[in-house]
């Protein structure tokens, strides 16, 4: 299947996890895929086993609108243009109100929404000239609260919700807007709750298709939402979850 034949992508967040799931599956699908990471050694490692003519690797920090712009300008200039872009790059920190800093609520806000902000307002005039579309990294998250997970549930918010607004200011131009909402995913940034052996069994008893969810399967789901099979699909947060969020968070009885 090559949905994605003469595409170009930008994916933020690249190096590894989700992000660097989607690049790939982007790749599989025949497109060529901007890496946008901040973690230089671990982006290029990563990209360096795929095809080089079919991929650029930028250095940045999305929170910074320096680096969308510098992004967008380099997928045209390599490429030709820009078809769609990934928004993916994130952070996170544990504690409720109290607990959150506020240097740590800045940071978490700064990458995980004012990064989506930059990105897609550098983007946009590139995605209007092909009538491409943006595929967001949300959160079941950014649908319900989770204890002590507070900067993040409150990006998580405002991402769920800018998807929804960009899409309707979109639309007139073509483009399409949507987000992924994903529950625990193994990850990089993740790692430490994937190797809690008692976490990964509470989230199992809550997710009936079972827990940790793959990046893989995320980046499956953000190729069909920035896929022309999703063409009437705009302003939508797809929960991505296992049946999280179908069972109510509720286990088994």
């Amino acid at each position: 299947m090559n949905r994605f034949t003469d595409k170009v992508v930008l994916v933020t967040g690249a190096a590894s996890g989700i992000g660097l799931a989607a690049a790939r599956r982007f790749l599989d699908e025949g497109a060529r895929v901007v890496m946008l990471d901040i973690d230089e050694a671990t982006l290029r490692q990563a990209a360096a086993g795929l095809p080089p003519d079919c991929v650029l690797v930028q250095v940045g920090d999305t929170a910074d609108k320096e680096t969308a712009a510098a992004a967008v300008k380099a997928a045209v200039a390599r490429f030709g243009g820009l078809h769609i872009l990934i928004n993916n790059a994130g952070v996170a920190t544990e504690g409720d109100i109290m607990q959150t800093s506020e240097e740590d609520f800045a940071r978490v806000m700064a990458v995980n929404v004012a990064g989506y902000f930059h990105m897609a307002k550098a983007a946009m005039p590139e995605l209007v000239k092909t009538r491409g579309s943006i595929v967001m990294t949300s959160s079941v998250s950014g649908l319900g609260g989770d204890w002590e997970l507070f900067a993040y549930n409150t990006s998580k918010g405002a991402v769920s919700n800018m998807v929804r607004a960009m899409a309707m200011d979109a639309a007139k131009d073509g483009v399409r807007v949507n987000a992924v909402n994903p529950s625990f995913t193994a990850t990089r940034m993740t790692e430490d709750m994937v190797n809690d052996p008692a976490l990964v069994a509470k989230f199992r008893e809550r997710m009936p298709l079972g827990a940790p969810e793959d990046p893989e399967g995320i980046a499956a789901a953000m190729a069909f939402l920035a896929s022309d099979d999703a063409r009437l699909i705009t302003g939508v947060n797809l929960p991505v979850d296992a049946g999280l969020t179908a069972s109510n968070g509720q286990p088994p009885m």
